[in-house]
């Protein structure tokens, strides 16, 4: 009987095994889906956010051509620029406070405490 113990299999193995062990190993799994959901989120958010400020920014090149070129006066609508300049800056706002609470939350759920 004993030898039969020292050869049991992962099935059997995992079978016998106790209720702490079992929570110790569902915990671990879901820290880990939950971490990395986290910390894809947040890069996700940072990307966003370089974007937006990348749009923002072209939106000032009135130099379609070249560097030499300028928008003709007749073809810039003022009005528009400054409705989408103020829709690019809350959306950037946005999304800045969502990344800020996004890795706040993620140091708080995930990173070790030093004492």
């Amino acid at each position: 009987m004993n030898n039969e113990l020292q050869n049991e299999g992962l099935f059997v193995s995992t079978l016998k095994r106790n209720n702490a062990k079992i929570r110790e190993d569902r915990a671990a799994v879901i820290a880990e889906d939950a971490e990395l959901s986290f910390k894809r989120k947040v890069e996700d958010l940072q990307m966003d956010l370089k974007k937006l400020k990348r749009d923002r920014d072209n939106m000032l090149d009135l130099s379609p051509d070249s560097g030499d070129s300028l928008k003709v006066a007749s073809d810039f609508k003022a009005n528009e620029f400054v409705e989408k300049d103020l829709q690019l800056g809350l959306k950037i706002r946005e999304v800045e406070i969502k990344l800020e609470v996004a890795e706040a939350r993620y140091n708080e759920l995930f990173t070790p405490k030093t004492n």
